[in-house]
């Protein structure tokens, strides 16, 4: 993140607190999502385990986050919207997603700059993964 005179300071990933956290938050997200009946037009579009799913939002907000590219070294690139467009997108789904950081994060009371940076990045992200 950089302040107002545009001096790099922490990234996102030491500013949440690193591995661990990041992992807090992934799985903060994922309980959210599969315990709340409000978020089940997102949680169809996953697989009945999120094993998966936990593991792979967690390699790439590592690097996403500034910290380690985790996703990429397994992986390769992310092509995010490429590898979601099987799925259907809409605003409701990409809504639920942000509803459900936003949930993930208050869980683990992140805020002020950080939050505000996260907050609208994981919307600018959600928004461009719309397909419908």
């Amino acid at each position: 993140m950089e302040n107002k005179d545009n001096i790099i300071e922490k990234t996102a990933y030491e500013l949440i607190g690193g591995e661990e956290k990041v992992q807090q938050l992934v799985d903060h997200f994922y309980d959210i999502m599969d315990d709340n009946s409000d978020f089940s037009q997102l949680r169809q579009l996953h697989a009945k385990s999120l094993k998966a799913s936990r593991e792979k939002l967690f390699l790439f907000l590592s690097g996403w986050l500034g910290g380690p590219n985790l996703y990429i070294e397994k992986y390769g690139h992310p092509r995010l919207r490429r590898r979601h467009m099987p799925f259907k997108i809409g605003d409701l789904e990409a809504g639920q997603w942000v509803k459900c950081m936003q949930q993930a994060m208050d869980k683990m009371e992140i805020n002020g700059r950080l939050r505000e940076f996260l907050e609208q990045s994981f919307l600018q992200t959600a928004m461009h993964m719309r397909n419908q």
